[in-house]
């Protein structure tokens, strides 16, 4: 069962997603500075109804097995000690312990 913060990740990730095309164009027209302040304020205004989760940058990258959000290897969304656990036990494909 994943705890808060990967559950939170997890649905801000998806509200990114639904509102990242209309948030793009809004973003387009506000920054556009050929247009009419009239319109790019509006446009701002429009942005700034979006809510807190349709910011990518609340989007973090965490681990899927402890919710760690630091030392992410991203290919396996895991954190460094979930990936050496997991390595040792063969659970992902591909990985071995180096030895040499």
């Amino acid at each position: 069962m994943p705890n808060a913060r990967v559950l939170r990740d997890i649905k801000a990730r998806n509200v990114v997603k639904a509102n990242e095309v209309l948030r793009r164009a809004y973003l387009y027209v506000a920054r556009n500075e050929t247009l009419s302040p009239q319109v790019r304020h509006q446009a701002q205004l429009q942005l700034n109804t979006f809510g807190k989760y349709t910011r990518p940058t609340t989007v973090k990258n965490r681990c899927a097995e402890s919710g760690r959000g630091r030392g992410i290897i991203s290919e396996f969304a895991l954190c460094r000690y979930q990936f050496r656990l997991k390595a040792l036990k063969l659970e992902l494909p591909g990985v071995r312990k180096a030895s040499w």
